[in-house]
């Protein structure tokens, strides 16, 4: 028996969504029903690439409404207004992409059943990219395949249209697209688990570098810049602080090894209005550093932990502090941004906790050489299971040129001393597998720094710095000599009850063997593919 036509059930569940979360979430199951018919490595680029394409038509049509309603009050008539609505100027001065007509989602999804929606994506990417030089090459052409269900790409261009981006919550549809596009990147890098840590950083490690680095102004710079989450969050900073219209205070540089995620990089700083410089194309830092003679304000950064396989030159003019050794890039990456810091620049990077005390292979050394050149500010133990990619306990540096009181900053005075904070306690768990930093949390860490150092946020708040055992210590440079120059938190904070000092000790060797343990497991699966790919190239 025939029944009525009715729209999808996804459909009918997002017209029943009240919320951004609810969109997100019905998308968000609607896109995984392509999964199976997209290459794995390609589907974020094509899921991301839909959103990218109605973040830009949904920019125009607004910029669209607005210039019109500016023309009907200087009273141009219908009949001339035409002409004025398609005058390109009018939307690249307002700092919009250009969509030609037969790019605008509306055209799309009014034409999808009568010419095929996989060859109309196609053509709107390549039209948006002909027509803004900044997207060149930038945008995924792979929609038009016979491998891709067209039946089910069209039910999700559909969704997309029919999404009510804004909605109760009073937003801009921008923003709420811009929502969009993080959370899947979040949901893309659980979904991927080890290789997801290659596009994204947790977000609420995100939120803590920016809060502690507070970058007003000036030159950032992210030299393993994943998919821009970084930047992402410093214009948020910014917007929280100042205001939309001060985003542009920042001069974003980044660079990128892997080509999908620095596309991914690139749609993500547009979609959330921000110019960025990643370079012309993606590359290996090491190797061809896009940005050779940047001096940047701010350095933020979360790149891949203890990589063994990198361009490693010994001739390098950046191992100012020593030759980092070839089977781990932890020092390579510090000197790097180290060498990208201006006179007063600021840097926040997330290392493997290896990094606070291995003396392998000279990195004792260069440890040394660092602390005693007075380059580093403070160290932040992370609680574990923050980064579902990654079971390696993680931590943060905290790097500056200069912690003098920078005369009419009026800074303390912080030469030769360092800040330890030890928050492997904080976080609460999102669900069986992972941790989140809460508000609280990020707001106790970073005003114990501000504190510390004295800045004006911590002097408007009246915040005094003040050690508080078990959770952050100010040693003086003899004391971290004293220790060795070992700079993990545990060992200056001390407990917050004397007859805790013994589990200390013990919860901090755990941590060195549970490292040391995932490392092996890695190695061992690396080594697995090996052989698995070797086997698979052997005639039977």
């Amino acid at each position: 028996m025939a029944t009525a036509a009715k729209r999808p059930t996804d459909q009918a569940e997002l017209f029943s969504a009240s919320t951004a979360k609810e969109i997100q979430a019905i998308l968000w199951k609607a896109a995984d029903k392509l999964r199976g018919s997209i290459d794995a490595a390609q589907y974020k680029e094509f899921v991301l690439g839909l959103i990218f394409l109605k973040y830009v038509s949904d920019a125009f049509d607004e910029r669209r409404s607005e210039l019109a309603a500016e023309l009907a009050d200087d009273g141009i008539t219908e009949e001339r207004m035409d002409d004025f609505l398609e005058d390109r100027d009018e939307y690249t001065g307002a700092h919009v992409f250009w969509v030609p007509e037969t790019a605008r989602w509306s055209w799309i999804a009014a034409n999808a059943k009568s010419q095929g929606v996989g060859k109309l994506l196609d053509e709107a990417m390549d039209a948006v990219m002909a027509e803004n030089a900044s997207l060149k090459g930038v945008l995924p052409k792979i929609f038009n395949r016979d491998s891709v269900d067209q039946k089910r790409l069209a039910e999700l261009v559909d969704l997309i249209s029919d999404a009510r981006f804004g909605g109760s919550e009073d937003k801009p549809a921008q923003d709420v697209l811009g929502e969009v596009y993080e959370y899947f990147l979040g949901n893309f890098a659980r979904a991927e688990g080890k290789r997801g840590g290659e596009f994204y950083t947790p977000r609420s490690v995100v939120q803590l570098i920016v809060e502690i680095l507070e970058p007003y102004e000036g030159r950032v710079y992210d030299p393993a810049c994943g998919s821009g989450g970084m930047f992402v969050q410093a214009a948020k900073f910014i917007e929280a602080h100042r205001g939309r219209g001060h985003k542009a205070d920042l001069s974003i540089y980044g660079q990128e090894l892997n080509e999908r995620t620095w596309r991914l990089a690139k749609m993500n700083l547009a979609i959330h209005g921000i110019d960025g410089n990643l370079g012309p194309r993606w590359g290996d830092t090491f190797a061809e550093d896009k940005h050779a003679d940047l001096k940047a304000d701010f350095v933020m950064a979360n790149p891949p932990f203890n990589i063994k396989d990198w361009a490693r030159d010994e001739g390098d003019l950046r191992w100012k502090f020593g030759v980092p050794p070839k089977n781990n890039a932890n020092y390579a990456w510090l000197q790097h941004m180290v060498s990208k810091l201006g006179v007063r620049g600021t840097a926040g990077i997330v290392l493997a906790n290896g990094s606070m005390s291995s003396q392998s292979s000279g990195e004792g050394d260069i440890r040394q050489a660092m602390v005693e050149a007075d380059l580093v500010a403070c160290m932040v133990a992370l609680p574990s299971q923050l980064f579902r990619t990654t079971q390696i306990p993680a931590c943060l540096w905290f790097l500056t040129k200069d912690k003098s009181p920078q005369g009419a900053k009026g800074l303390e005075d912080r030469r030769n001393q360092i800040l330890f904070i030890d928050a492997r306690r904080m976080g609460e768990m999102v669900d069986r597998t992972e941790r989140t930093l809460t508000q609280a949390d990020l707001v106790k860490i970073a005003a114990a720094y501000h504190a510390w150092r004295g800045t004006a946020s911590a002097r408007a708040e009246g915040l005094a710095y003040e050690d508080e055992p078990g959770f952050c210590f100010s040693a003086d440079l003899e004391t971290v000599r004293e220790h060795g120059y070992v700079l993990t938190p545990g060992r200056y904070v001390g407990s917050v009850a004397a007859e805790e000092e013994g589990a200390e000790a013990v919860a901090e060797r755990i941590t060195k063997l549970t490292e040391e343990l995932y490392e092996l497991f890695e190695e061992s699966a690396s080594l697995e593919k090996t052989v698995r790919d070797q086997m698979r190239n052997i005639d039977v």
